[in-house]
């Protein structure tokens, strides 16, 4: 058996699923898991996202059959932000991971963000918690699709409060003229501070975090690496963003709802 996790999952003729999901040893893959909707299936409340599984499955074409799942436990619920940020972590393996392109690094850091993700639940700071944990698994998943920038090159670290524009698959350069409202319009540049900042992605989360602990570091860390992202998209939108930014003015507008009975 594999581990693995069920990214998303899709009713299929009258009691059955095809359910996407992500493995350490084979990437994302489908598999077809017969009788999961029965009442009685033994499958009916496992195969759900974010839940640590063990999966056995039979290997024949694009779609697999799934044979057995275990829960192998160790994580719990995520709720609130940190559910709409998981969502948001399986949209973007989704959308940007081909099926049967195995990512095994990519694996451990998307099970890390999920244990980061866990553990805000009840914390007074837990937006300043999920954010980082968002930008650093965004930059570990560029990285391992190749298409990652060195966000500190020598110009970088040599003049960090200037302006740096971000090409894809160019890098990193210093902004000037009209170079300027092309990057500020698609989003694509920083400041050489929130570049540093992102450069430490692969050190622990709570440095990572510290280094991005401005607002408008954060702001430009963020907008830079959204832009990216929709750049590999082509320029699509993803729906868990604006599940998120609705649920966002909702609470705005309605901050302490009246409890009902």
């Amino acid at each position: 058996m594999v581990e693995g996790y069920v990214l998303h999952s899709l009713a299929w003729r009258e009691t059955s699923l095809i359910v996407e999901a992500f493995s350490q040893e084979e990437g994302r893959m489908g598999l077809v898991a017969r009788g999961a909707r029965r009442p009685r299936s033994a499958w009916r409340g496992l195969l759900q996202p974010f839940q640590p599984l063990l999966l056995r499955y039979a290997s024949k074409g694009e779609l697999r059959t799934l044979m057995a799942a275990e829960w192998r436990g160790g994580l719990p619920l995520l709720s609130g932000e940190a559910l709409m940020a998981g969502f948001y972590l399986n949209e973007l393996l989704l959308r940007l991971v081909p099926r049967q392109d195995p990512h095994p690094i990519l694996f451990v850091a998307y099970e890390q963000a999920l244990a980061a993700l866990s553990q805000t639940e009840g914390l007074s700071h837990e937006s300043s918690l999920i954010e980082p944990t968002l930008r650093q698994f965004e930059c570990r998943l560029l990285r391992e699709l190749g298409v990652a920038p060195e966000f500190a090159p020598s110009v970088v670290q040599a003049h960090p409060e200037a302006r740096y524009g971000v090409r894809p698959h160019e890098g990193v350069h210093r902004l000037a003229g009209s170079d300027t409202g092309a990057a500020e319009a698609e989003g694509l540049w920083a400041s050489g501070r929130a570049l540093l900042a992102l450069s430490g992605y692969d050190d622990g989360l709570s440095a990572f975090a510290q280094g991005l602990a401005e607002p408008e570091l954060a702001s430009q860390a963020k907008r830079l690496l959204r832009g990216l992202i929709r750049h590999h998209l082509g320029g699509a939108d993803l729906m868990s963003r604006e599940a998120a930014r609705t649920l966002h003015h909702m609470r705005q507008a309605n901050p302490h709802p009246r409890e009902t009975t």
